[in-house]
């Protein structure tokens, strides 16, 4: 299959277009795993200036880290300006002799599109460029389309959409509204929009202690036992009761490991990792003060490294979630909920520019052997991305 528009006559005529699941096997032939790009964006770089976009490769790199190919396209100069959020970049494979199919091929077979990416998130691009295409078929209102594409979303995510975001501030780039082509949706399309995100808090902690023989603990101080303590008041799972439009904040303990393969020996140290999902009741900062606070407390010697992926934020119902609910309720019939669950993404960067909100795919296989999505999801996508800028742009 070919993502490439049919020559004919009449450029305009709905067989003339792109066929948003050719598009999508296309995307998922590039073997774009991050940091790669694979082709993937300069697959979409040779769709989209045919349109009528302006395209721009920014390539960002920072010392110990791995270059990274992003891309933003602008078709029109004036408001409203509708931009769409997404990635190319994917996770590796793992085994691939454990796929049914080969990860990189794109296969189209009972009646799913198969290959790593289908998911997460390459059908969402493409869906979101098809709809572009017939969009300006149509004859476009007098709005601004932006694509902000990036190949670093999977990994650290130093050099993709926070250095993007930059470049487009310094350049006088800001859209009036984003849509993020995560996969939002657990089950069917329509079933969910993503208006926020929780925060992701990592706290490091370790005790340290003083080392022992077990039959005289009271010649040592145990940094297992002081770890306890100091774990002990947050590790019931719930740190708050949740707020408007958040579930309650988590603490999970993700490690523990003091280092002693000795059963009658006190270790001198013991170490501990836990993540955070955090709501718009707590900041990074607030969360470290809680933790040192508490931990201060109880007399046992630790040091606390923290880091922060990103801060919980919330996109308020209104003019966006509107427009896109009216969308999806136009091509699927459903309201999709508006929710806060699930992990981070690049809306987190985006929301320092302008009103940004989520809706894609349906996510049960993203990263998973075998990732695919239906063939008639892709479609419906397309046709909700349609009416969605025909609704905010007008035309």
């Amino acid at each position: 299959m070919s993502a490439s528009p049919k020559a004919g006559p009449d450029s305009s005529s709905a067989a003339a277009r792109l066929d948003p699941v050719a598009v999508a096997a296309d995307l998922i032939r590039c073997p774009s795993v991050t940091p790669e790009e694979g082709g993937a964006i300069d697959l979409l770089q040779a769709l989209l200036e045919p349109m009528g976009f302006t395209c721009h490769r920014l390539r960002f790199e920072e010392a110990g880290t791995d270059p990274i190919d992003n891309l933003y396209a602008r078709r029109g100069t004036e408001g409203p300006h509708l931009c769409f959020a997404g990635h190319t970049d994917v996770v590796p494979v793992g085994d691939a002799k454990a796929w049914s199919r080969g990860p990189f091929e794109g296969t189209v077979a009972d009646g799913r599109l198969w290959g790593r990416g289908a998911a997460d998130m390459k059908g969402g691009i493409a869906a979101f460029v098809a709809a572009a295409d017939r969009y300006i078929a149509t004859g476009p209102g007098t709005g601004s389309i932006s694509l902000l594409i990036t190949g670093d979303e999977e990994g650290p995510a130093v050099n993709g959409t926070t250095k993007v975001l930059d470049w487009m501030e310094a350049n006088g780039e800001i859209p009036d509204m984003c849509i993020v082509g995560e996969p939002t949706n657990p089950s069917a399309m329509g079933d969910m929009m993503k208006i926020g995100r929780r925060g992701s808090f990592t706290g490091h902690l370790t005790v340290h202690g003083t080392q022992g023989h077990v039959a005289y603990p009271h010649l040592a101080e145990n940094p297992a036992h002081g770890l306890i303590q100091l774990l002990e008041p947050f590790a019931h799972g719930t740190l708050d009761a949740g707020t408007a439009h958040f579930p309650p904040t988590t603490l999970s303990v993700t490690t523990i490991d003091v280092g002693n393969p000795a059963n009658n020996v006190i270790p001198a140290e013991a170490r501990a990792t836990f993540n955070v999902r955090f709501n718009d009741a707590h900041s990074s900062d607030s969360l470290e003060q809680m933790f040192r606070g508490s931990f201060d407390q109880k007399g046992v010697r630790y040091e606390l490294r923290t880091e922060c992926s990103g801060e919980s934020f919330v996109t308020e119902p209104g003019a966006l979630s509107d427009l896109i609910s009216d969308a999806v309720f136009a091509v699927t019939g459903r309201r999709p909920e508006l929710s806060t669950t699930g992990g981070t993404s690049d809306a987190r960067f985006i929301k320092r520019l302008c009103p940004v909100v989520e809706f894609g795919l349906v996510g049960q296989t993203m990263h998973k052997v075998d990732e695919h999505v239906a063939v008639a999801d892709i479609r419906s996508l397309a046709d909700i991305y349609a009416a969605l800028l025909h609704r905010a742009l007008g035309g």
